[in-house]
């Protein structure tokens, strides 16, 4: 068998593999990460699945590793190696963390222009410039992480590292920015509730996602993804005023989140909603004849329902449409 064939037999094999990672990973991201990942890398992610490891926490593990291997490859020309050699974390470092000031003097300094090119290449770089210093401790830490969970020992808590990482975010000086330049005030998610004007299920859907999102101190992307009808649970009515028991009783939801970001594997998250976050609620899924599985669906072009919840993208892309058709 050629070389070529037998590249494109291992590329097939992690993609069949990446296939376990089905519900957390899109179709498209998998076949992306299969020319990426090595086996092992494949092999590792597969196993952390079946330990119950959380799915936002295997997502940035997928996200970091593939960043990694890459990176890897344009900037020596071999695989990830494990354990990991403190020159190479070094390299990443340098590569990462760097002072732009410095590059315009000295074109070396910094990531070097074919390894960015080459990352370009592979879609994992997309903007240029130093690394957020966030990003790159992140990455830092899923690589110490994968060590660990590897029985390996790595050189994340040398001391030339940490002196390293403190030098090069202090000469990397970026500016933190917010990620929103608009907060969601009131009368921004009232502007985004009024793009939702219709009875159709799109609009219906819309609109008890944006209140279901931000009720109760507001919900992450991936809770209202995960969100099913078997987690929701009525309450009694509850009092607009709970000085007064004889005013106005308003309709009480809990939602039991499960396991979350923040929480354990055994740990249950519960929220409690009332009033218009539960009348839309109830609203969507009568319209929508949803009577069990995830609450939040796809609909087409034709008004059909998917049988599938959305994803924590999708969510995030329904809110930013929101907006957007509000002007915000």
């Amino acid at each position: 068998m050629s070389d070529g064939a037998g590249v494109v037999d291992r590329e097939t094999r992690r993609a069949l593999a990446l296939d376990a990672l089905a519900a957390i990973l899109p179709a498209d991201r998998r076949n992306r990460l299969a020319i990426v990942l090595s086996d092992d890398d494949v092999a590792t992610l597969r196993h952390l699945v079946k330990r119950g490891v959380g799915d936002n926490t295997l997502r940035a593990l997928a996200s970091d590793i593939a960043y990694l291997e890459a990176w890897c490859r344009a900037a020596i020309g071999a695989a990830l190696p494990w354990p990991a050699p403190e020159s190479l974390v070094l390299k990443f470092v340098a590569h990462h963390l760097w002072d732009p000031a410095e590059r315009a003097a000295d074109p070396e300094h910094g990531m070097p222009e074919e390894v960015a090119s080459r990352l370009r290449v592979d879609g994992v770089l997309r903007k240029d410039g130093p690394h957020a210093p966030q990003t790159v401790q992140r990455r830092l830490a899923s690589w110490s992480t994968l060590h660990r969970w590897k029985g390996l020992d790595g050189p994340f808590s040398s001391p030339s590292l940490k002196t390293a990482m403190r030098l090069a975010v202090r000469a990397a000086d970026r500016v933190r920015r917010r990620k929103s330049a608009t907060a969601v005030t009131r009368d921004v998610l009232d502007a985004m509730l009024a793009t939702c004007s219709t009875t159709s299920l799109v609009d219906l859907r819309d609109w008890a996602i944006l209140l279901v999102g931000f009720a109760s101190g507001g919900r992450r992307r991936s809770e209202l993804a995960d969100l099913r009808v078997e987690r929701l649970r009525d309450e009694a009515p509850v009092p607009v005023d709970p000085n007064d028991p004889a005013s106005e009783r308003l309709p009480c939801l809990t939602i039991r989140l499960g396991r979350t970001k923040t929480s354990s594997a055994d740990d249950d998250r519960f929220a409690v909603i009332a009033g218009p976050p539960v009348e839309a609620l109830k609203v969507w899924l009568a319209a929508a004849r949803i009577e069990a599985g995830p609450v939040f669906r796809g609909i087409d072009r034709w008004g059909n329902l998917d049988g599938k919840g959305l994803s924590a993208q999708t969510v995030n892309a329904i809110v930013k449409r929101r907006a957007a058709l509000a002007g915000i």
